[in-house]
């Protein structure tokens, strides 16, 4: 049983970490943790520690969460992480791509036993863990309207799952049907609303309305409040029970952030974030042409005192919405990872405790594609007292069934 939870341990974290880095944290060679994982010869006792070190430890308030809530499209953690910060514990996680993974993994707490679920398409809603909230930052796709359209013309009732089939959004309402949270929380791109002429909001609306949740609101806010990065998203809340949920109530500090507040000094940022003089000329003369045609594209300079455009999963192809003026005739730079984390709310400026297990590629297009943590943060803190009204209607429901809910 023991050599078997070491070799838990030591799957966990290769993983996530390349043998070279776990060698070098357990002071052996790289051959040694090899031969370790072809089951050549087992993992010395001595070694469980320094593996526990190099996985992310068990939060102390999950010993006694205020609510529990699952983690669907989760990349690496934002949203968990907002809610965590609120009280929350995570029983769930699903994410499909396996470098987010592996980032997920390196900084989260997932029990030894467990392991984070891949494509949802996949996985039975039944054998989800119950839960208190459903959080779910789901990709944007096309509906059928006008499959929608004809059954209606038909007079024949479609339903939510007519009406969503085919969509990522289907498996999020399909697991609301069967699990029944008290709450859900919904990210999105800013367009989602206007999204094939608001069509596909109205859908989502429509079908949330059906599987029975009261007081479904959504709104759009801007990360600027919380970060130096214009970043709109928009987030839709609901809940079994409507117990007066507003974002009237919202409250969002001033846009003051600054882009000094998250950047390294130039002499601590490698040479291989400059931008190469080939590079830098092609982005000069395309934002030139562009000027000349009288649109705005081209590339967005930042300095200390700058606001950020909306760093983008396709960051890593060229740096160009945002790069940071090094002054002078200097060539720009491109964020550090490190520095993308900060934009994105992941780690305090003076701090660095985020372990970013994956290239710079993969890194920037897991920035590019996440939340803004402070941002998610803050909306947990307002659904929270209604989480926890609507757990306790809910329980009053199982002990006198006669209180049913409607839906």
């Amino acid at each position: 049983m023991e050599q078997r939870r070491i070799n838990r341990l030591l799957e966990r974290v290769s993983f996530i970490f390349t043998q070279q880095v776990v060698a070098d944290h357990l002071g052996v060679t790289r051959e040694e943790v090899n031969r370790w994982l072809k089951g050549r010869v087992n993992v010395p006792d001595q070694y469980e520690f320094g593996l526990r070190e190099m996985l992310p430890q068990r939060p102390k308030h999950y010993e006694k969460p205020d609510f529990t809530f699952i983690d669907l499209f989760a990349g690496v953690g934002g949203i968990r992480k907002g809610f965590e910060i609120a009280g929350g514990a995570c029983v769930f996680t699903s994410e499909w791509d396996a470098y987010a993974q592996r980032t997920y993994a390196a900084n989260h707490y997932i029990p030894l036993d467990e392991d984070i679920a891949g494509d949802i398409t996949k996985v039975n809603p039944a054998d989800i863990p119950d839960h208190d909230v459903l959080l779910a930052g789901f990709p944007c796709q096309p509906f059928s309207i006008a499959g929608v359209s004809k059954k209606n013309s038909l007079g024949r009732k479609h339903g939510f799952e007519d009406a969503t089939q085919g969509t990522l959004f289907f498996n999020v309402a399909k697991i609301l049907a069967e699990k029944r949270p008290a709450a859900f929380m919904l990210e999105n791109v800013k367009n989602l609303k206007s999204h094939d002429k608001g069509k596909t909001f109205k859908v989502i609306m429509d079908a949330l309305d059906e599987l029975g949740y009261e007081g479904v609101q959504a709104q759009i806010i801007d990360a600027a409040h919380f970060v130096p990065q214009h970043r709109e998203r928009i987030f839709i809340v609901g809940f079994r029970k409507d117990t007066g949920f507003s974002w009237n109530n919202l409250t969002l500090p001033p846009k003051d952030k600054k882009m000094g507040s998250i950047l390294e000094s130039h002499d601590q940022v490698p040479k291989n974030y400059i931008l190469s003089e080939k590079l830098w000329l092609y982005l000069q003369n395309y934002a030139k042409k562009h000027k000349e045609k009288g649109n705005g594209f081209g590339f967005g300079l930042v300095g200390p005192e700058s606001v950020a455009r909306t760093l983008s999963a396709r960051y890593y192809k060229d740096g160009s919405e945002i790069l940071v003026d090094r002054g002078g005739r200097k060539r720009p730079r491109r964020l550090t990872p490190l520095e993308c984390a900060r934009l994105m709310g992941y780690v305090d400026p003076d701090r660095s405790d985020f372990r970013i297990p994956v290239s710079d590629t993969q890194s920037y297009k897991q920035f590019g594609n996440s939340v803004v943590v402070p941002v998610i943060a803050t909306v947990a803190q307002m659904m929270k007292p209604h989480i926890e009204e609507n757990k306790k209607i809910l329980s009053l429901v199982d002990i006198n069934p006669q209180l049913r809910l409607v839906g």
